[in-house]
């Protein structure tokens, strides 16, 4: 190559070293899960004595390279901690999120994190052997809990945390009427759990504050997702008929009444005020800490509770462009924070229903 010569002298020639890119591939052994697999990122993190690590969905179909640098950026080069992701969604993706796990971990821990649980982060090397030393990987927190336990215990724990903005995320869409009662039992079951652990620290919490974020804002396509509002009107419906002497254990008379009123109502028409969404919430969590039942049915009948107030979100929503339907959520999580004193006011006071 040396003796390589040009017609064009403008051409400038340069040679640099090409160093290997490593892969490491191993089996999964043990109990099945995401959680378990982030254990064994963790440990391998670990052995490398990695100083930034990044993990994405597998059924992504949005990533691009540049999803990477901001997810690890912040780490290398701001002495952040965790990042979490920050997109696009179309806004009938990602419900239990909006629904619950954003606005009741932004009331609780005083963050404004805004996808919790959005499985792509990115973490310090000190971080994940933080992660390495929980005893969690033998629950269901291995299982679909697992993102919320890793953004929840950053927060609590006191590391540092940002939020980068990925654009679009394009994944395998979930209807919200699908049968998603064992990921949303799994997830709310987690936040409830992680309360218990962390309430020295979100008792002492006021209001919210937004986090530093990373990254350009910018508009990008989103795919479509159908909503099947019958057939979650329907669940509804059969959850009051069928859950309702399991919800008057944790529910006030006010609150049934309400309930009893929406599921009158034609799917066009049908209603769930914030407020009761939220207090609904707020008593599941409490019937969760007092063990007015077993924690599986408590967490199992929030199912055609949390389906009732997505069908009425979709009504209100459904000419709503990304920026009005931002607003409502940003409304939802201003009433969970008003009621957490409710939560606080309650949470060593033993359930008299």
């Amino acid at each position: 190559m040396k003796q390589t010569t040009l017609d064009d002298p403008d051409v400038l020639l340069m040679e640099h070293p090409v160093y290997p890119v490593h892969r490491i591939v191993t089996p999964h052994h043990g109990q099945p899960g995401k959680g378990n697999a982030f254990r064994t990122i963790f440990k391998i993190a670990s052995a490398l004595n990695a100083k930034a690590c990044a993990v994405v969905d597998s059924d992504l179909r949005s990533i691009t390279p540049e999803w990477i640098e901001l997810l690890v950026e912040p780490v290398l080069f701001h002495d952040y901690d965790f990042v979490a992701p920050y997109y696009q969604r179309h806004k009938y993706d990602g419900t239990i999120t909006n629904a619950i796990v954003y606005p009741f971990t932004r009331a609780l821990y005083g963050r404004r994190i805004r996808q919790p649980i959005g499985g792509d982060f990115g973490f310090s090397g000190k971080l994940g052997q933080h992660y390495l030393q929980k005893r969690v990987y033998d629950t269901d927190v291995a299982r679909f809990g697992i993102d919320i336990w890793m953004t929840t215990t950053a927060m609590a724990d006191g590391f540092k945390v940002c939020q980068s903005f990925l654009g679009a995320k394009i994944h395998k869409p979930k209807d919200p009427g699908a049968d998603l009662s064992e990921m949303l039992a799994q997830v709310i079951g987690t936040v409830f759990l992680l309360m218990e652990v962390h309430q020295p620290v979100w008792s002492e919490v006021t209001g919210s504050e937004a986090v530093k974020e990373f990254g350009f804002r910018f508009e990008v396509g989103l795919e479509p997702i159908r909503v099947n509002l019958e057939r979650m009107v329907d669940s509804f419906q059969q959850g009051l008929s069928n859950l309702g002497p399991i919800w008057r254990k944790m529910l006030s008379p006010d609150l049934m009444a309400q309930l009893e009123d929406a599921a009158s109502r034609h799917v066009v028409d049908f209603h769930l005020p914030d407020a009761a969404w939220v207090k609904i919430v707020y008593d599941f969590a409490l019937a969760y800490r007092h063990r007015v039942m077993t924690r599986t049915h408590i967490l199992k009948s929030l199912t055609p509770l949390y389906l009732g107030w997505i069908t009425s979100f979709v009504n209100q929503t459904m000419d709503s462009d990304a920026g009005d339907v931002e607003e409502k959520l940003e409304a939802l999580c201003q009433e969970f924070e008003r009621q957490k004193t409710y939560l606080l006011v309650n949470w060593d006071r033993e359930s008299k229903r």
